[in-house]
């Protein structure tokens, strides 16, 4: 008879996500990760295969995780540049969180090195650009954008900041700085 799992899987899987975003991969070790989820090896083994394995599921939960604020920024009732503007202050008032961004982390760390990373955070990055667009459209139809920015080159522009504070706030505690990045990068939308 097959032992039943003593452990929920989003919530071992969120905790090896959040070692990974604060160590990255290759300083995560098997023992930590056992340590941190609390499963013994054999069940991280059995239930998500090898340490990279677990690797792509946790970037996988991550994806998850940031497609569901991604949807609420969307849903939410407020004018298309405030919810820009949270999206980009998000990355530094998110104080419960590890700094930075898990795959920006593990695109610099394993990008030229692992294909499939590589393919994950490319097309993670090609998502969030849909949700950026989809809010810039959504401005243009109200009015609140001009019609005449290219909707696609706005997105572009708003992920390559948001993935520069990402970075930064790594290595900056200097609220005023960020926040003034913050705003400078709306400008374009005047």
């Amino acid at each position: 008879m097959a032992r039943h799992k003593e452990f929920e899987i989003h919530k071992v899987l969120d905790k090896a996500m959040y070692l990974f975003w604060t160590q990255g991969y290759e300083k995560t070790s098997m023992k930590e990760l056992v340590d941190t989820m609390g499963v013994h090896r054999k069940s991280i083994y059995d239930t998500f295969g090898d340490k990279h394995a677990l690797f792509i599921q946790a970037l996988e939960r991550y994806q998850f995780l940031q497609t569901q604020y991604l949807q609420s920024l969307i849903e939410k009732k407020a004018p298309v540049k405030e919810r820009i503007r949270i999206f980009l202050a998000n990355t530094i008032d998110n104080k419960d969180m590890p700094k930075g961004c898990l795959m920006v982390n593990s695109g610099v760390e394993l990008g030229t090195l692992d294909s499939e990373v590589s393919t994950f955070v490319e097309n993670g990055y090609n998502h969030t650009e849909q949700y950026l667009r989809a809010l810039i459209i959504a401005g243009q139809t109200n009015g609140e954008i001009k019609a005449d920015c290219d909707a696609e080159f706005l997105s572009h522009y708003f992920m390559n900041a948001w993935l520069g504070l990402r970075t930064m706030v790594k290595t900056t505690a200097d609220q005023q700085r960020l926040n003034g990045i913050v705003d400078t990068t709306l400008r374009i939308l005047e």
